[in-house]
């Protein structure tokens, strides 16, 4: 496993794309891997919970939600900016064995077979276990194909001028926050809606592609400092990830711009702190997007050059993150269906297709694990799924056929 110092080496010095073109073909960047499969599990914990938890208590919502459920959920929050901030990270350092045509025109087959997954695999097999599409909800795929599919285009333009686009989605979107369209492109672009409501076919945009883009075109700006020396490497991890931190402290206390969600002193101190921490993620708002991106550029500051004993799990499910995704739902459904099955003689409710609230499943009447048995069940999935990871791994590691990097 090359390091980030080797890399640095086999660069130019100008902070641009990396000189060398044609190196060997399996370089992995461990730190990134390690973030990655930190999200990956995070994951399968905000997937548990959908599908086993009980989801008549909105774990947001203040007048609902315990503090445990809360933060379960806060957690997860973590998982999509990450995912996204990386996918263009990945796509900069892949600049090292591709060109910016190659990279363009993997960005871009790759974007619409993310599409094309959400769309089939992951709705009919995954997410709902049948092929009537009454509801389509279009989530994080979605959206993360759209991504790459942009950045085919921008891949073309200087680096700085990417990320510096990035940062005006992201810092600048919310002034949008009051445009109020039904329109279906600018339910696309902005505002989470439906593009398409009908009593045979529903169809629901949940990520929305203007901020997602932004922090991608970020993520791929990130991607320059892995040609850096390592000190003024970590130092720039350092110092973003406690900027954005603050950032994120300093505008949610003003209470002013970033969120359409304004905090408020609560009955406890608790709820107050959970209030401030409550931040809106469809669209994911500015200081939603500092509040988890700054935490993980500082995890990427704490494991650039090493990875901790206890994190090297993470790292083989941060090798093959598509593979763990295309595993771990279904498994969980499975899992859903089993309890069904266990405590109603019936399992129809987990084949069902769910209206925007319900959504993954049509929950049974008093549907619903405690949390512990949450917690139990989703540490059982990523603990089955690691031998198959870590095979998938090692065979992404020996081969270098076209088809692995498509997941």
């Amino acid at each position: 496993m090359e390091t980030a110092t080797t890399l640095a080496a086999t660069t130019n010095g100008s902070g641009g794309a990396p000189a060398d073109a044609t190196p060997p073909g399996h370089f992995r960047l461990e730190s990134v891997d390690v973030l990655r499969g930190v999200i990956m599990i995070l994951m399968a914990l905000d997937h548990t919970r959908d599908f086993l938890g009980n989801t008549s208590i909105g774990p947001t919502n203040l007048d609902q939600a315990t503090v445990s459920l809360f933060f379960t959920r806060w957690i997860t929050h973590f998982c999509a900016p990450v995912f996204f901030l990386l996918t263009g990270t990945g796509a900069y350092l892949s600049l090292r064995r591709k060109s910016r045509r190659q990279l363009s025109r993997f960005l871009f087959t790759r974007g619409l077979w993310l599409i094309f997954l959400e769309l089939t695999i992951f709705r009919c097999l995954g997410f709902q276990f049948n092929f009537d599409y009454h509801m389509t909800i279009l989530n994080v795929l979605w959206a993360l194909g759209w991504a790459m599919i942009v950045l085919s285009v921008l891949v073309y333009l200087p680096v700085a001028l990417i990320t510096a686009l990035g940062l005006v989605l992201i810092a600048g979107h919310n002034l949008l926050d009051s445009v109020q369209s039904s329109n279906p492109i600018w339910t696309i672009l902005h505002s989470p809606n439906f593009i398409l409501q009908s009593p045979q076919h529903s169809v629901f945009i949940a990520y929305v592609l203007i901020p997602w883009v932004g922090v991608t075109a970020v993520g791929f700006g990130l991607g320059q400092i892995y040609s850096w020396a390592s000190q003024r490497r970590r130092a720039f991890l350092w110092r973003a990830g406690l900027g954005a931190v603050a950032a994120f402290v300093i505008l949610r206390g003003v209470n002013v711009y970033g969120d359409p969600l304004r905090w408020s002193r609560q009955k406890s101190a608790a709820f107050t702190v959970i209030s401030f921490l409550n931040t809106n993620k469809y669209p994911p708002s500015l200081l939603f997007l500092l509040m988890t991106l700054g935490p993980a550029l500082l995890l990427l500051w704490a494991v650039d050059g090493r990875t901790p004993r206890f994190l090297r799990p993470a790292l083989i499910f941060g090798k093959v993150p598509m593979f763990y995704y295309l595993l771990h739902i279904p498994l969980i459904h499975l899992i859903a269906v089993a309890v069904c099955y266990a405590r109603y003689g019936h399992v129809h409710w987990m084949f069902e297709s769910p209206n925007v609230m319900q959504f993954p499943v049509t929950p049974p009447p008093g549907w619903g694990l405690s949390l512990p048995i949450v917690y139990l069940l989703w540490a059982s999935v990523v603990i089955a799924l690691f031998p198959l990871c870590r095979w998938f791994a090692g065979v992404k590691q020996r081969r270098s056929d076209a088809w692995l990097s498509y997941l």
